[in-house]
C-alpha cells in the first residue's frame, strides 16, 4: 500500500507589524523571504528522489498573502528544475491563528480594550503563547483550535490523495508555524509539550507520515527549529 506524507511548510519572511500578535496580516513577504521560498525547491526534491517520493502536483497553500507567495514562488521553481507542472490551491484552512475582531491591533490595544470590557477578567499574562486561552472577542481562535482546524484540512486532503495514487506520494502544505505545530499536535506526531518548545524554520519542510484511520501520524524527515528562550516563546505572527 502507497505512503502518504504530509510536508508541512512555513512561508517566507514578510514584512509585519511590531507588537502586533495577530497573524493575519495581510502583508508580503520580504526579499529575503521569497529568496527561501526559492531556495526549498531543490533540497524537497532531493528528499522525494533519495526516498524515492512522488511529489504532488498540487501544492495547498494559506490564503494569506506569504503563504500563497511562498507557495507560488515554490512551484515555479519546482516546475524549473523537475520540469513537471505544479499548481497551487489556496484554502482558508490554512490560516494561523485568528484573533477575531482584535485582529491587527497592539498587545497593548488589545489588552486595555478587553480591561475596559466589564464582561472579562484581564488577561493572563502568558495569553498569546497559551494553546488553550482563546481572547473572550467576538471570532477569535485559540491555538489549539487553528491547529484542529488545520489538521482536519490535512486529513482530508490525504484520505482523498489515497484513493487516486500508487506509489508513495508527498502532498505540500504550505502555511504557518504555530498552526502547523499544532496540528501536528493533533495528529499524533508531536507532543503538547513541544509545541511550545519547537519554532519551524522559514521554507524548510517537516515530513509527517499519515497514519491509517486512528493511527497517529509521525515524523520522517525535516527538523524542528529549538526555541533558545522563553523570550522566542512570546508567539508573534507566524
Amino acid at each position: 500500500m502507497p505512503r502518504l506524507i504530509a510536508a508541512i511548510l512555513r512561508h517566507g519572511e514578510y514584512q509585519q507589524l511590531a507588537d502586533t500578535p495577530s497573524a493575519h496580516q495581510p502583508f508580503p513577504l520580504t526579499e529575503s523571504g521569497f529568496r527561501q521560498a526559492r531556495a526549498a525547491a531543490a533540497p524537497l526534491l532531493e528528499t522525494c528522489d533519495a526516498r524515492g517520493w512522488h511529489l504532488h502536483p498540487v501544492i495547498d497553500s494559506s490564503n494569506l498573502l506569504r503563504g500563497w507567495q511562498t507557495a507560488r514562488d515554490l512551484a515555479d521553481t519546482l516546475a524549473e528544475l523537475s520540469g513537471q507542472r505544479f499548481e497551487v490551491e489556496g484554502h482558508d484552512a490554512l490560516a494561523e491563528r485568528g484573533l477575531g475582531s482584535a485582529a491587527n491591533l497592539s498587545v497593548a490595544r488589545i489588552e486595555d480594550i478587553v480591561e475596559a470590557d466589564p464582561r472579562f477578567p484581564p488577561l493572563p499574562a502568558n495569553w498569546k503563547s497559551d494553546s488553550h486561552f482563546r481572547l473572550p472577542l467576538q471570532g477569535a481562535e485559540s491555538l489549539i483550535d487553528a491547529g484542529a482546524r488545520v489538521a482536519a484540512h490535512m486529513r482530508r486532503r490525504m484520505e482523498e490523495m489515497a484513493a487516486r495514487v500508487d506509489r508513495d506520494t508527498v502532498r505540500l502544505f504550505v502555511g504557518h508555524g504555530a498552526a502547523f505545530r499544532h496540528a501536528a499536535y493533533h495528529l499524533g506526531a508531536m507532543a503538547l509539550d513541544d509545541v511550545g518548545r519547537f519554532s519551524m524554520y522559514h521554507a524548510r519542510p517537516i515530513y509527517l507520515l499519515a497514519g491509517d484511520a486512528g493511527t497517529p501520524w509521525r515524523q520522517v524527515a525535516g527538523e524542528w527549529k529549538l526555541r533558545s528562550s522563553s523570550a522566542d516563546r512570546s508567539v508573534l505572527p507566524d
